[in-house]
């Protein structure tokens, strides 16, 4: 019984501590890291869930390959507090080697690359993890090549975003990417490597994404 209060008393006495001289106010715990910065969906992400939308974008039916050069992309959602979020759908959208969306509002008239899905989707697993096979982003009209990406958990607020290839000179011209900051732009780079240990001329790049809860 006398663990119990004075664990009682420990705990309230913390509690206190966390409260402002002004009365009773919330106490919200700082952010460890900001929340990865949010780009617009733009006019094409699908109008309806594709029935083939598996992590694998490069190989349509499990028969066609895709044309560009395969890249596999992982990472991690977590919160701003660092605590990973399972089970969050994670879903990708992007132009094909030809720049062409498979979307019925792209009128680029490119021929599409019918090797290729053109959007996934994954679930986290328990630590957090998603994984992507997916070709390397290509420029399309008017923007520097982009992957679209967007995260919807429960209990956190959903994020859209843009990954875009660092090191190249057309980002600086892009006119979504160009509206960021310095620290923002960084946290949407991703550095795309060889990864001969995963495919035979496969690059490898690994995204991080940070929510915030609801």
């Amino acid at each position: 019984m006398i663990s119990r209060r004075l664990a009682l008393a420990g705990a309230l006495a913390l509690t206190a501590g966390v409260f402002a001289a002004k009365g009773l106010r919330r106490a919200v715990a700082k952010p460890t890291q900001a929340p990865t910065p949010t780009q617009p969906a733009g006019p094409f992400y699908p109008q309806a869930i594709p029935t083939e939308h598996d992590p694998d974008l490069v190989k349509v039916a499990g028969e066609y390959q895709a044309l560009g050069q395969v890249v596999h992309l992982e990472g991690t959602v977590r919160t701003v507090d660092g605590a990973a979020v399972p089970k969050a759908w994670v879903e990708i959208w992007q132009c094909d080697a030809n720049g062409v969306y498979h979307h019925v509002g792209d009128r680029q008239g490119g021929a599409e690359d019918h090797g290729f899905q053109g959007y996934g989707a994954a679930l986290t697993n328990a630590f957090g993890l998603y994984q992507f096979r997916t070709i390397h982003p290509m420029p399309y009209p008017g923007r520097t090549p982009h992957i679209h990406v967007m995260v919807s958990a429960p209990g956190v607020r959903r994020l859209v975003t843009q990954l875009y290839v660092a090191g190249l000179e057309s980002n600086a011209r892009d006119f979504l990417f160009s509206r960021l900051d310095p620290e923002q732009q960084a946290r949407l780079l991703v550095e795309f490597k060889p990864a001969p240990e995963l495919q035979a001329g496969a690059l490898a790049g690994r995204f991080d994404l940070v929510v915030e809860r609801a």
